[in-house]
């Protein structure tokens, strides 16, 4: 057998081994075989909300325990037809498989990596912030390129994304948008990426084309899961309603549709202009401000740091954690893994995998030495 697909398959086992660790398997198939069955009870649906969350769990679990079945049998069958390959000196072949495996491998590595959101929220769909920094249309520019590259990351995952609210930039780009990201894991994975992003560029704004380094802030927080109850006082809220800003449309113009909640307490500002309905907009605007208040609360309990929230107050020099160079020469490097890539329009336009595996795995404290070190 050629070295490098033994390698590869020694990787992949490595990481299916720990994949069935960390699910701890026979008890998550075990698991999934008792929502199956619950799933196939006509009576489940009586209570629809029950039905929901019993359905979100068997389809998170069976994401979980089908694909490591799935990778198991795709790199036994690829290894089969290594060997028959090599028998019949069919190098082509051979080659064509070993990079089968190779993407087996980044698979196997992703799903382990995913297998480790053990955090209270890191099911939960989430919540994005995107925030300019000062700098007028470059930082508004940029603002709205991380948006982009937010939206292409999750609609390749699968996700679903919408937009909640978004304050445009005078000349081009934003000033603001929160969306909010729906799939398996969207805040465990997305988590990793609040902090305050820098870009170097030439700017195309500038008649001069001089290099222009411009900031934006980013925040994730989780969206709150039905289960979890967050009591507000209503005497804490300061409610205001506005009329939205964008492009087109002639309702939203002429009603105060939009609709911002402020937490006093706590200072926490939630706002949505998503809707035509003002009453739908309270919905989804007091919806956010429980998520922003159980995120609060999930950090204390969890002893994190105040160094994301204090993050936003300051978008600038010394707290970014990751800078996008496009001018004079192209590099995406994360500060705190310091993982790099040399193809920023690849990153700009969703490729974020890499970063966010390094991100969490620094977090949880999950390299593969560790994980080995702790299982011997």
């Amino acid at each position: 057998m050629r070295a490098d697909a033994t390698q590869l398959h020694e990787q992949i086992t490595a990481s299916v081994s720990l994949l069935r660790r960390h699910l701890d398997w026979d008890a998550a198939t075990a698991r999934l075989a008792e929502l199956n069955a619950r799933a196939e009870d006509p009576d489940l649906w009586n209570k629809p909300e029950a039905a929901q969350a019993v359905m979100r769990e068997r389809g998170r679990l069976a994401d979980q325990v089908e694909g490591v079945q799935r990778l198991e049998q795709s790199v036994s069958d690829a290894m089969e037809l290594i060997e028959m390959a090599e028998a019949e000196n069919d190098t082509a072949t051979a080659d064509t498989l070993v990079e089968d495996l190779k993407t087996f491998a980044a698979e196997a590595k992703r799903r382990e990596i995913e297998s480790l959101l053990s955090g209270e929220a890191d099911q939960n769909d989430c919540y994005v912030e995107v925030n300019a920094g000062a700098g007028g249309t470059e930082a508004q520019d940029w603002a709205e390129m991380l948006m982009r590259m937010y939206m292409r990351w999750a609609e390749a995952r699968g996700y679903k994304v919408s937009i909640t609210e978004q304050s445009e930039g005078e000349q081009a780009g934003i000033k603001s948008v929160t969306l909010q990201v729906t799939g398996p894991n969207a805040y465990g994975w997305m988590k990793t990426e609040t902090g305050v992003h820098r870009l170097v560029r030439i700017s195309p704004f500038d008649a001069a084309a001089r290099r222009q380094t411009s900031f934006a802030s980013v925040y994730v927080y989780p969206v709150v899961d039905d289960k979890i109850e967050i009591e507000i006082n209503p005497a804490d809220i300061k409610t205001d309603t506005f009329r939205a800003s964008g492009a087109g449309g002639q309702h939203v113009n002429k009603t105060d549709s939009g609709v911002r909640f402020t937490h006093l307490p706590t200072g926490i500002v939630a706002a949505s202009t998503q809707d035509r309905s003002q009453h739908k907009n309270r919905v989804i605007a007091m919806n956010m401000l429980k998520a922003r208040l159980y995120e609060l609360e999930l950090k204390k309990r969890e002893a994190i740091s105040d160094a994301a929230e204090a993050s936003k107050t300051d978008i600038g020099w010394g707290h970014q954690i990751r800078s996008y160079v496009l001018q004079p020469y192209q590099m995406v490097k994360d500060l705190r893994t310091g993982v790099e890539k040399g193809n920023p329009a690849a990153v700009l336009d969703g490729e974020l995998d890499e970063f966010m595996a390094a991100a969490l795995a620094q977090r949880v404290g999950a390299t593969r030495s560790e994980a080995s070190a702790n299982s011997q």
